[in-house]
């Protein structure tokens, strides 16, 4: 199990700071996937307009604290 969440954090991470790329430049390979949060998820949520790279970050941020998260849980 800490095998997954370790993935989910790292997906996490490559989705935030993916975003992040495509909203200042242009994603050129794999937008459809690694683009997932920001294209699906954040147009949907209106409070976030104006806040998109904002949220992306904190996706990356959140993504990292699961990644230490999972290795605290896999230590003990």
């Amino acid at each position: 199990m800490g095998k997954a969440v370790q993935f989910i954090g790292f997906f996490m991470i490559l989705q935030g700071v993916s975003g992040t790329i495509d909203r200042l430049f242009v994603q050129p390979f794999m937008g459809g996937l690694l683009n997932l949060f920001n294209r699906v998820v954040i147009p949907r949520l209106d409070f976030l307009t104006g806040y998109e790279v904002y949220a992306n970050l904190s996706l990356a941020v959140l993504g990292a604290a699961v990644l230490v998260a999972a290795d605290r849980i896999g230590a003990s």
